[in-house]
C-alpha cells in the first residue's frame, strides 16, 4: 500500500526546527559567481510607487470580471479574466495550488482586559497538517503572539460555542525562540476537533497591507474555488479569479488541470529589509505532491502554466529535489528540502527536467509512496533558470518583495514595463486585485 513519504521523525524534527526559527543560512555549496551575482541584487531596484488607492481592499463582485494583463513575446495587451482560455496555448497543463486558508488568528482576553492574539503558523504536535485538524483534546503550534508583553506567564482561556455547546479553549506558552512561540492548545470537549475549534473561534488572516479587519465576506472571497487542503495562513491569490465557469471553459478547450499543495506561510508578507537579497532569509514552506501529478507534469514538460507564485515555487523545487536524489538516491525527506541558494550553483543545473522528475518517481516507487511530502526554501530571482514552468498566472505584487523578484526573473527583467502599463491602465493591485498571464 502506497503512503505519503515524509511522515517520519526526521522530517518532523526538521519542520519543528524551521517552525521555531532555528535555521541555517541555506548554503551548502561553495559561493560561485552565479550565486554572488544574484545575492548582490539591490532590492531598491525593485521598488515602485504604489498609491494606496490602487490596492484593492475588496474583490470585485464577480471574480472572473477582473482585468487580465497579457504579456506574450515581450508584448503587452489586456483582456478580461473570464476570457483567459482564449490566450492559453492549446496543449497547456495548468497547475493549481489546492491549499486552503485556515482561520489561524485566535483572540483571547485576560482578566485584566488585555487582548492577546495568537496566530497559528505551523503544526508541531502532531506535525502532520491533516492529523492536527483531527485532534480532539490537545495540539501544539508554532505561533506569533500579538501583545506579548501583556502575556508573560499563565494560561489563557476562553469559552466558545460550537453548535450551541460551550467549549473551554486554553492556550499555554511552552517555548519561545525569537518572535515565534510554541503554544499548546487544549479544550474540554472531545466531541470537537481542532478544525471545529478554528471554524468556531478563529479569524481569517487577511493580508496586513489591506489595513482593515477581516469581514464575513472574506471567509468566501479569500479562498479559491478549488481549495481543498487546510494549512495556509495566506491565500494563493492568483487563483482567486477562477470561477466554476472559467474552470469549465478550460476543460471544454481540452486544457489540462493538475493540483499540487504548498501551504503558504506568514513569511510570504515578510519584506526584504536588507540592501541586497543576500541578507534576506526565505521562509520555508510545506509541499505535498502526488505521484500521479509528478507523472503528468513530466509528460507535459514544455507546456506547464503555473497558477500563482506558490505553484511556481513548488514546481521549480521539484526539479532540485530530483537533483538531490541524483546525487544521493538514499536521501530522506529532510535531505530533499530545497535550500535558498541551491539553484544558483551551476553544478545543480545539469540534469534535464525529465531526468530530475524521473528520479523523484523512482524514489517514490522505492519507498512504496504515492505522495512526496517535504519543504522548500527556494528563492527565485533574476539569474534563475526556469526548468519546468513555461507560463504564469499571477497578480501584481508589492514593491521590494521576493514575489516581484520572481516575476522579474521570469520576464527577464522586463517587469517595469508590465507594472507601468498596469498602473497607467487602472489595474487593481495585490491580493484582491487584477491578474496577468505571462507567457
Amino acid at each position: 500500500m502506497r503512503t505519503k513519504l515524509g511522515n517520519n521523525p526526521r522530517i518532523r524534527n526538521l519542520f519543528t526546527t524551521f517552525a521555531l526559527g532555528i535555521r541555517t543560512n541555506g548554503c551548502f555549496f561553495n559561493r560561485t559567481e552565479e550565486v554572488m551575482k544574484t545575492q548582490e541584487i539591490r532590492i531598491e531596484d525593485y521598488n515602485y510607487s504604489l498609491p494606496d488607492e490602487r490596492i484593492a481592499k475588496f474583490p470585485l463582485p464577480k471574480r472572473d470580471e477582473s482585468k487580465l494583463l497579457l504579456y506574450r513575446n515581450g508584448e503587452i495587451s489586456e483582456s478580461i479574466f473570464k476570457h483567459i482560455t482564449d490566450y492559453l496555448p492549446q496543449n497547456s497543463l495548468m497547475v493549481f495550488n489546492n491549499t486552503r486558508v485556515i482561520q489561524a488568528r485566535l483572540l483571547f482576553q485576560k482578566e485584566t482586559g488585555a487582548r492577546i492574539e495568537i496566530f497559528c503558523l505551523e503544526p508541531i504536535e502532531p506535525h502532520d497538517y491533516a492529523l492536527i485538524f483531527q485532534e480532539t483534546r490537545r495540539c501544539s503550534w508554532t505561533c506569533l503572539v500579538g501583545n506579548l508583553k501583556k502575556w508573560k506567564e499563565g494560561t489563557l482561556s476562553k469559552t466558545i460555542f460550537i453548535k450551541d455547546q460551550p467549549v473551554v479553549l486554553t492556550a499555554d506558552k511552552k517555548k519561545s525562540h525569537g518572535d515565534t512561540h510554541l503554544i499548546e492548545f487544549t479544550w474540554d470537549n472531545e466531541t470537537y476537533t481542532f478544525a471545529d475549534i478554528l471554524d468556531a473561534a478563529g479569524v481569517l488572516p487577511i493580508p496586513p497591507y489591506l489595513h482593515r479587519e477581516t469581514e464575513k465576506s472574506d471567509l468566501q472571497t479569500y479562498q479559491t474555488v478549488y481549495s481543498k487542503i487546510k494549512g495556509s495562513v495566506a491565500a494563493p491569490t492568483a487563483g482567486l479569479h477562477f470561477t466554476p465557469e472559467v474552470l469549465a471553459y478550460i476543460d471544454a478547450r481540452g486544457i489540462g488541470r493538475e493540483e499540487v499543495t504548498l501551504h503558504v506561510g506568514a513569511g510570504t508578507f515578510k519584506p526584504v529589509k536588507s540592501d541586497t537579497i543576500e541578507g534576506h532569509e526565505m521562509h520555508t514552506e510545506f509541499i505535498s505532491v502526488r505521484r500521479s501529478s509528478i507523472e503528468r507534469i513530466k509528460s507535459n514538460l514544455g507546456n506547464i502554466i503555473a497558477v500563482g507564485t506558490t505553484s511556481v515555487r513548488t514546481l521549480e523545487s521539484l526539479y532540485y529535489m530530483g537533483v538531490i536524489l541524483d546525487n544521493n538516491p538514499e536521501a530522506t525527506s529532510e535531505d530533499l528540502v530545497v535550500k535558498q541558494w541551491m539553484p544558483y550553483d551551476t553544478n545543480n543545473n545539469r540534469l534535464t527536467a525529465e531526468r530530475s522528475l524521473q528520479n523523484i518517481l523512482d524514489y517514490l516507487d522505492k519507498h512504496d509512496a504515492d505522495t512526496l511530502v517535504t519543504a522548500t526554501q527556494i528563492i527565485i530571482a533574476p539569474g534563475y533558470e526556469f526548468k519546468i514552468v513555461k507560463g504564469i498566472v499571477t497578480n501584481f505584487h508589492q514593491p521590494k518583495s521576493t514575489l516581484l523578484l520572481l516575476i522579474s526573473a521570469f520576464v527577464k527583467g522586463n517587469w517595469k514595463s508590465i507594472y507601468e502599463y498596469a498602473l497607467e491602465h487602472d489595474f487593481r493591485f495585490l491580493s484582491y486585485g487584477d491578474s496577468s498571464l505571462l507567457l
